[in-house]
């Protein structure tokens, strides 16, 4: 979801745990403490990158956008995913009993 989020555009943390949470319908109520540990690993796998901008509201924040090899990742796992559902689809899931 993170690499999804930052492919739309470059978020700030706060940011991306509001668009999570507006996307799922609030269903998916993600913390900082949530957050930032995936955020860490995944600038550490070289998937995103962060960089310091000062935002509309004039604070100083720490920015996260999606590297080459993070949209390179995403197209992996869109692919997965794709199989993940034809597969459920061909198991019958989402078809009514008859």
């Amino acid at each position: 979801m993170i690499l999804l989020i930052l492919r739309e555009q470059d978020s700030y943390g706060y940011q991306i745990i509001q668009r999570i949470r507006a996307m799922s319908a609030q269903q998916w109520l993600w913390s900082e403490g949530m957050l930032y540990p995936v955020l860490h690993r995944l600038e550490k796998r070289e998937l995103i990158e962060a960089y310091w901008k000062v935002a509309e509201s004039g604070r100083q924040r720490k920015y996260y956008r999606l590297t080459k090899r993070g949209r390179m990742e995403l197209e992996r796992q869109e692919q997965q995913w794709r199989v993940v559902q034809q597969t459920l689809s061909n198991l019958g899931l989402g078809k009514k009993d008859e």
